[in-house]
């Protein structure tokens, strides 16, 4: 895999749309830079591992917390 991807890499890698993608740099939750002359977005492949594993991490949060309010815990 090259270091660093196109929008079109993120969305056949996520499996997401176009927009998805260019929401997800645009809010931040996936780092990204332009680069030449046109500003063409690319993510360093590390950046997308990192919102993959943040991803899992925020899924886990969300379904402890769902537990805890269902067994009133």
């Amino acid at each position: 895999m090259p270091r660093f991807l196109t929008l079109a890499d993120v969305c056949d890698q996520l499996q997401i749309s176009a927009a998805q993608a260019y929401a997800l740099v645009r809010s931040g939750e996936l780092k990204a830079i332009q680069v030449g002359g046109r500003g063409q977005w690319r993510v360093e492949d590390v950046k997308l591992e990192e919102y993959i594993q943040e991803s899992y991490a925020k899924a886990e949060r969300m379904l402890a917390e769902n537990r805890r309010d269902h067994t009133g815990a």
